[in-house]
């Protein structure tokens, strides 16, 4: 087991920046490829990013290329999503997953957080 607690959501400007953490704890977190989703109300959750356990592979959903970036420290079993030129429509819950590939299929991870609030205001 895997479990997953994320943090660091909350409510910014469109153009502001967020970083968000996600703590992992129970099985060998280095072993893992950790996915970032998000889920605005009323859609279904979407990719955003991935990254590989090893940290070589990245993927990034089109919409936030260039403006989010994927990390992670497996010293301190953390992944974390840095966002920066935030707008509108980037506000949903945002969740972290772990899983055995980094790809955009949500079936392809094991183990979700409960989510973190992301509201950008115009």
């Amino acid at each position: 087991q895997v479990q997953l607690v994320e943090s660091g959501g909350g409510l910014v400007q469109a153009g502001g920046s967020l970083r968000l953490s996600c703590a992992a704890s129970g099985r060998t977190f280095s072993g893992y490829a950790m996915g970032w989703f998000r889920q605005a109300p009323g859609k279904e959750r979407e990719f955003v990013a991935a990254l590989s356990s090893s940290g070589i592979v990245t993927r990034y959903t089109d919409s936030v290329k260039g403006r989010f970036t994927i990390s992670r420290d497996n010293a301190k079993n953390t992944v974390n999503l840095q966002m920066n030129s935030l707008k509108p429509e980037d506000t949903g819950l945002y969740y972290c997953a772990a899983g055995g590939r980094a790809t955009f299929l949500k079936d392809n991870y094991d183990y979700w957080g409960q989510g973190t609030q992301v509201t950008v205001s115009s």
